[in-house]
């Protein structure tokens, strides 16, 4: 029968603390820093030659308005117009909720964060596009089904 005594259990208990210090230093000096990183983007698609505007027009909320989002369909290039406003015209709030989850590797995820409020802004900043693969984004209205729209998103031909 063997017997540990006090000092091998405080010199097992000195490893697990110096072993848990260099991990929780690895992680927080080097892994954690790598992953929250923004990848670098060029300036132009970062201030691109000009914005897209779209408005959800007065009468959106109504299930018989044709249009809701105009324009519906908007086909950006990265570093001419891939800064997109959503303004809310209309009396009733709205949102701007992709059909399916987008994620731009520099300005994070795509939709409004709640509803955006009559004669309130969303704006996004898509910078993601593969070459020679237009990029479409669905999206829509929570409270408002019916209200769709669409974004492609392509690199600029020069």
């Amino acid at each position: 029968m063997s017997t540990v005594s006090g000092s091998q259990y405080g010199v097992g208990l000195i490893t697990l603390l110096v072993a848990s210090s260099i991990g929780i230093g690895y992680y927080t000096m080097f892994y954690l820093p790598e992953q929250l990183a923004t990848p670098d983007i060029d300036e132009h698609v970062l201030h691109p030659v000009k914005s897209t505007y779209i408005e959800m027009i007065l009468g959106s909320s109504n299930a018989d308005q044709q249009d809701n989002y105009v324009p519906k369909l908007v086909n950006l290039q990265l570093s001419i117009d891939n800064h997109v406003i959503w303004t809310n015209v209309d009396e009733t709030a709205h949102t701007v909720t992709p059909d399916h989850r987008y994620t731009d590797g520099y300005s994070g995820d795509f939709g409004s964060a709640g509803v955006i409020k009559p004669g309130d802004t969303y704006e996004f900043l898509f910078t993601e596009a593969p070459p020679n693969i237009p990029v479409t984004i669905e999206y829509h209205c929570d409270p408002h089904p019916w209200m769709t729209g669409t974004v492609v998103v392509s690199q600029a031909r020069f």
